[in-house]
């Protein structure tokens, strides 16, 4: 909309309201009383002004409510995982992640009856086993279908890679050549980094470094998009930016290669700040990471159920994450425009810091050796650990706050006997090649003292 409106009102610069602001502090410093730094380095202002921006707003070209509403379903039992399904398709999902532990799935019994044409499938491999996927492609080449692999994913989380570094590599190059049909094939696990404790900046450098890695091996032969998989947590205007920074330092890093600029972005809710007391307050916590995502322009969003860390998967949990999906997305208004955030100064100002920022220390990163050779170096590992020890002391000294948990905490709550999961971080001795980045969350000392004295 062109229209100037209100233009019987004078126009007040930024510098204005500045004088105004340190009028009414009679005396306070301005730069100590009213701005903050975060964890990224970048400074928060009281008020964003468009006379402080010498660029045009940027339009993110997406409609938030054109995501698809994802549910994730491990495949113990095929039988029971198609069942399961064609069931929640019916009650809200559109899309279904099928989490595979192994060569011994039926793939013809698993996808039995689901419309291939119409459903999104994501499929995440817990092996690398050329022959499975031939298989897949043969059956799932109808439709939308994005193929998770991320030899570095599972590198940076079990410390290995799937059998090595050179026949990995060779089986990816054969699964990149035959799955053209696929919309996607390649997929940068980013959670790892954010449910580790990274703060925005490393988690967009290190999800741009590590698809480098794949760009450099590969080339032009990725013939398709990339598949980002993506947590967020509840800094909430930070997340909108930091999904809409990734789309835009993928699409300039991709124009390098001649490549798809096009990426999808897979999202989830972070597991770093959900509790086991007062778990409610997780439902609070996943209904703005969710907003978040939708306003970031996520192309799919997969929430996470309130007990989700200490309860197995259940039909009561998954239900009510499924609805909050849908109250979001088809009775909270956020489809009378394209997207609500385009045009917020705040919100621009802060995807221009974050990718200058990522970009910087991406650069730092190729300068050094590349992203694989400073996994090797435990470089990424010490940073990101750097940062979680900050957070950490935050929450120990209550100044980052989980309700219910380090903040009016209540004493009469019980879960010691409600662990279905063990939600605490396991540690085993084995041989890595690399020390592996391991997901914490900020609650568990707390929480584990708290069981103690049950």
């Amino acid at each position: 909309m062109n229209k100037s409106l209100f233009k019987e009102f004078e126009s007040v610069s930024s510098q204005e309201w500045k004088q105004k602001i340190q009028m009414d502090l009679k005396g306070a410093d301005y730069n100590k009383t009213l701005i903050c730094k975060t964890h990224e380095g970048i400074d928060i202002k009281p008020f964003y002004h468009p006379d402080e921006f010498d660029f045009v707003s940027n339009v993110s070209e997406t409609m938030v409510t054109s995501f698809k509403i994802a549910q994730t379903i491990y495949v113990s039992d095929t039988k029971k995982s198609n069942s399961k399904a064609l069931d929640v398709l019916k009650r809200g999902a559109d899309s279904i992640k099928f989490i595979i532990p192994s060569v011994d799935v039926s793939i013809d019994e698993l996808l039995q009856n689901i419309d291939l044409t119409t459903t999104p499938l994501h499929f995440e491999l817990q092996f690398l086993n050329s022959e499975f996927i031939e298989k897949l492609i043969a059956k799932s080449d109808e439709g939308a279908n994005y193929l998770n692999i991320d030899l570095i994913g599972n590198l940076v989380k079990s410390g290995n890679w799937f059998k090595d570094i050179k026949e990995d590599h060779l089986i990816l190059e054969k699964i990149v050549n035959n799955t053209n049909d696929f919309t996607s094939t390649l997929s940068v696990n980013t959670s790892f980094y954010q449910n580790a404790g990274a703060n925005i900046v490393q988690q967009l450098a290190y999800s741009i470094a590590h698809v480098n890695e794949y760009l450099n091996h590969y080339g032009e032969g990725i013939k398709n998009q990339i598949n980002f998989n993506v947590s967020v947590g509840t800094n909430y205007f930070f997340e909108i930016a930091k999904l809409r920074a990734l789309r835009i330092l993928w699409k300039t890093l991709a124009s390098e290669y001649n490549l798809n600029t096009d990426c999808h972005i897979f999202v989830t809710p972070t597991r770093r700040n959900k509790t086991l007391f007062d778990y409610n307050t997780n439902l609070l916590r996943t209904t703005t990471e969710c907003m978040s995502a939708i306003l970031g322009g996520a192309d799919t969003i997969c929430n996470l159920a309130y007990d989700a860390i200490y309860h197995k998967d259940n039909e009561f949990g998954e239900r009510i994450a499924r609805n909050q999906l849908l109250v979001l997305k088809h009775e909270s208004y956020l489809d009378k425009v394209n997207n609500p955030s385009d045009g917020a100064y705040y919100i621009e100002s802060l995807t221009d810091q974050l990718m200058e920022k990522a970009l910087e220390l991406f650069k730092d990163i190729e300068n050094n050796g590349g992203f694989l050779k400073q996994l090797k170096e435990g470089t990424i590992q010490r940073k990101i650990k750097e940062n979680a020890i900050k957070e950490q002391e935050q929450f120990d000294k209550e100044e980052e706050i989980l309700l219910g948990t380090n903040k009016h905490p209540n004493p009469s709550d019980k879960m010691k006997d409600n662990l279905e999961l063990y939600p605490f971080v396991k540690t085993s001795k084995r041989k890595t090649l690399i020390e592996p980045i391991i997901e914490n969350r900020l609650a568990e000392k707390l929480e584990q003292e708290r069981i103690k004295t049950e």
